[in-house]
């Protein structure tokens, strides 16, 4: 029979096709199998009505095998079959699809009962990535006419009759030959099959067996001292079939789950959080997520990959679909499946999925609400939660220029210095003093570190609650939220905290001597403070560094981090408590000895560095100045 060529396509759209729209050369075999699926529902499907069918859903199964002698790999079902016409317009036409057909000839309930998978029909031609040469052989339920498509490419194709018993679709692919770059011999492999088809198609509905080699103890050696062994093949079927997400949440166990979650996942550690959803409507998809109960150990590196497993009826289409899930809960691990997503090209390229946005906008409103249940109901575990992935929240807040701080505001916990344990936003408003203006934090390296910070003793003098933060990103994540319930969050180094003591007006004879000192530390130091003030936060300290600006000193060392070269600079300022004894101790020393006052002053600047944290610029000139101070 003379060769037919394509009829709408070209070499160069089945080369495009073959390098561009399927990058991962592993995929071909799901492509195959979920074919023939399809074939199977078709049949299935054609059994409600048709009592000549003869077989029921126990009968269907999907057969795979590999002939190493001959290089070919075979995909057999047991489904609907093909006719000569059939055989023209699906794989004679690229980008045809007799699934998208079959669904679109199907009245609105029927689609309910049967679940089609490919729906664009470029599947098949993936084929052609491994194999150079495709045999198809095919029986159409209902005809007694059997066909044999073949191709080796672009060039063509040809159809023939042929002999067939049994209704159903063989794909037979001879593989390519090795090159340098690519071994081909791999997809002959039972190793390699079996678990590809575990990967990407362990959730067809129907049996996919193959014959698997086995080895055993001869029968008439078993009681010898040296027992020989022998080779068998044995039938497997290599699928499990129904995915744990599929079943009613009351035919698992909370044992079943966190056996999937270890397995699918790799984490010895069983969750903290099993969410089991079903959505119906515009569109549909099951989802079964997994909030892990520490944080993996690249969670913070490159390595790390966020995203869903997304499945379309069971058949694995992207291993982690970042687009499922926003940056804020990349933590969390799962499997959605959907029957909306079409098997096409979209598998390689989900980002303008229209199914795919839906999907994510519903999944991250269900993932936010059961941790607003865990906090409000499981305060233990929320807390553990919060351990692991709490900064992962804090992030959430500062990124996209606080978008999502509505959302995540709520969720968040810091330290409180008076409770001295984590508590939320809303617990310190409710539990705010009727006087009280302003929620106050303070920022540091660690939790005492921040209380022993003198600018705190009057707030904790008023019996005001301060919260510690102590990661890097707090300070950001504060400037990002700016209030919380109409609640001004405000830094302790501010120059207004809102305190009765602020408002005490210094007399005459005070401000004279207040600006003698100033003057005085100012003309001292010179340009390594950008200004020196009397302080109203001080009580039992005689000074306190303070930044001005909007450039704090926790943001400074983030910076620092960042860009050790070029780091951001937070603008210095001095504040003193002209009262204290010890600056009252380096003014006298002004008339009788400038040069000892002034080392005073240097003094209580480095002392000033370092209660805020910061690192001193030369140490031997600070334990220099520290021995001349005591002889």
């Amino acid at each position: 029979m003379a060769k037919k060529q394509f009829k709408s396509e070209s070499k160069r759209l089945l080369d495009l096709m073959i390098n561009s729209i399927y990058t991962n050369k592993d995929i071909f075999l799901r492509e195959i199998i979920s074919n023939a699926s399809d074939a199977i529902d078709k049949l299935c499907f054609k059994s409600l009505t048709d009592n000549n069918v003869g077989l029921d859903r126990s009968d269907f199964k999907i057969e795979v095998s590999a002939n190493k002698d001959t290089r070919t790999l075979t995909v057999s079902d047991n489904g609907i079959g093909m006719d000569k016409e059939d055989l023209e317009n699906n794989l004679g036409v690229i980008a045809s699809s007799g699934s998208y057909k079959f669904k679109q000839e199907m009245g609105e309930k029927d689609k309910e009962d049967i679940d089609i998978i490919g729906q664009f029909g470029v599947g098949f031609y993936s084929a052609f990535m491994v194999a150079k040469d495709i045999t198809v052989i095919t029986k159409k339920y209902g005809s007694e006419q059997a066909y044999k498509w073949h191709s080796t490419g672009a060039d063509g194709y040809t159809i023939t009759e042929c002999d067939k018993d049994a209704v159903g679709t063989d794909i037979i692919m001879i593989l390519k030959d090795n090159t340098e770059e690519e071994s081909y011999d791999q997809y002959l492999e039972q190793y390699k099959l079996s678990a590809l088809i575990k990967k990407y198609s362990d959730y067809i509905r129907y049996p996919i067996e193959m014959e698997m080699k086995k080895s055993r103890i001869k029968e008439e050696t078993k009681d010898s001292e040296k027992p020989e062994y022998e080779d068998y093949f044995e039938k497997e079927t290599l699928n499990s079939m129904v995915p744990l997400w599929q079943k009613p949440k009351k035919d698992v166990t909370d044992e079943e789950y966190n056996q999937f979650y270890m397995e699918k996942f790799m984490d010895y550690n069983e969750p903290l959080k099993v969410i089991s959803t079903s959505v119906e409507g515009v569109v549909t998809y099951k989802a079964l997520l997994f909030i892990p109960s520490k944080t993996p150990y690249n969670y913070f590196t490159k390595e790390y990959k966020k995203g869903l497993q997304l499945y379309s009826s069971g058949v694995l289409i992207m291993d982690n679909c970042e687009e499922l899930l926003p940056e804020h809960f990349r933590f969390v691990k799962g499997v959605v499946d959907s029957p909306d997503v079409s098997l096409n090209i979209s598998r390689e390229m989900l980002q303008q999925d229209r199914v795919v946005k839906q999907m994510a906008k519903t999944l991250e409103k269900k993932i936010k609400n059961e941790l607003s249940s865990m906090l409000k109901k499981d305060r233990e575990s929320y807390e553990k939660f919060y351990s692991a992935f709490g900064i992962q929240l804090k992030y959430g807040c500062v990124a996209d220029y606080g978008m999502n701080k509505g959302e995540l505001q709520d969720l968040l916990m810091f330290y409180s210095g008076k409770e001295k344990k984590n508590i939320t936003l809303k617990e310190y408003v409710d539990n705010m003093k009727e006087n009280q203006k302003y929620i106050y934090f303070a920022t540091g390296e660690s939790v005492d570190a921040i209380d022993r910070l003198p600018v705190l003793e009057l707030l904790k003098d008023n019996d005001f609650d301060i919260l510690y933060l102590t990661d890097e990103v707090d300070e950001f994540c504060m400037q990002s939220l700016m209030a919380y319930n109409e609640k001004e969050l405000r830094s302790v180094l501010n120059d207004d905290l809102g305190l009765p003591e602020e408002n005490k007006e210094e007399t005459e004879e005070e401000k004279s001597q207040s600006e003698g000192v100033v003057n005085f530390i100012k003309e001292t130091l010179g340009e390594q403070v950008s200004d020196v003030v009397v302080s109203k936060k001080l009580k039992s300290y005689p000074v306190v560094l303070t930044a001005k600006g909007g450039v704090s000193f926790e943001m400074e060392k983030y910076f620092a981090q960042v860009n050790p070269e070029g780091g951001v600079k937070a603008q210095r300022v001095l504040e003193i408590n002209p009262n204290h004894e010890t600056i009252k101790a380096m003014m006298s020393y002004i008339d009788t000895d400038m040069e000892k006052a002034k080392s005073y002053c240097q003094l209580l600047l480095c002392q000033a560095q370092l209660m805020a944290g910061l690192d001193l610029d030369n140490t031997a000139q600070y334990s220099e100045l520290v021995l001349s101070l005591m002889k």
